[in-house]
């Protein structure tokens, strides 16, 4: 560990405006995903306002997590450049201590992502009786969504699922629906598409 924890900490000394830039895309993404939160509701609540809130809800939880998964790359960065404050550890002590604020994020971070994938799964269901988007599209997203909860829950109970299914698959196919969901409502608004679609 050692070697991994100097070897990041050495990354981050030398790429410090690039892992600075990282935290401010991190707090963009944060934004983000209060606007739109806000945005779904307002569309979806039409259709059910308990489900809609619920989903709403789980997005937020999602974007709160964001602000630990924030701080604690401010206290890796503060323990690698800051000041003397912490005389009493060595060097290596304070990489150690920097990289495992880092190594805390992952946990964070999916237990977070559990609760955006539940939003994706309740919303996609809200779509689906919308008609505002095809059906196929709407139970695309269902699907995709489905595969992320049971694979993000699977991850936190197994970590070893990691073995099994690479964790960049847990989510492409949730992200490729709200791509095409978004280029969607971008070009034909919400206006409800006719059933033979």
């Amino acid at each position: 560990m050692d070697g991994n924890a100097a070897q990041t900490a050495t990354n981050i000394t030398t790429h410090e405006v690039l892992f600075r830039v990282g935290i401010a895309f991190d707090a963009i993404h944060f934004t983000s995903v209060l606007v739109l939160l806000t945005a779904l509701y307002v569309i979806l609540k039409r259709i059910s306002p308990g489900i809609a809130l619920l989903a709403t809800i789980f997005r937020l939880v999602y974007a709160l997590v964001w602000v630990p998964l924030i701080l604690n790359q401010f206290d890796a960065l503060r323990l690698l450049k800051g000041p003397d404050y912490p005389q009493g550890f060595d060097v290596g002590h304070l990489q150690i201590l920097a990289s495992f604020a880092l190594a805390r994020n992952l946990d964070t971070f999916y237990l977070g992502f559990l609760f955006f994938a539940l939003a994706s799964t309740l919303c996609s269901d809200l779509w689906l009786q919308s008609k505002y988007i095809p059906k196929s599209l709407a139970g695309f997203g269902l699907i995709a969504s489905i595969w992320c909860v049971i694979s993000t829950f699977a991850f936190l109970i197994f970590p070893n699922f990691a073995n099994v299914v690479n964790p960049w698959l847990f989510d492409p196919p949730m992200d490729l629906f709200e791509l095409v969901l978004s280029i969607w409502l971008l070009v034909k608004g919400l206006r409800p598409i006719a059933e033979h679609e």
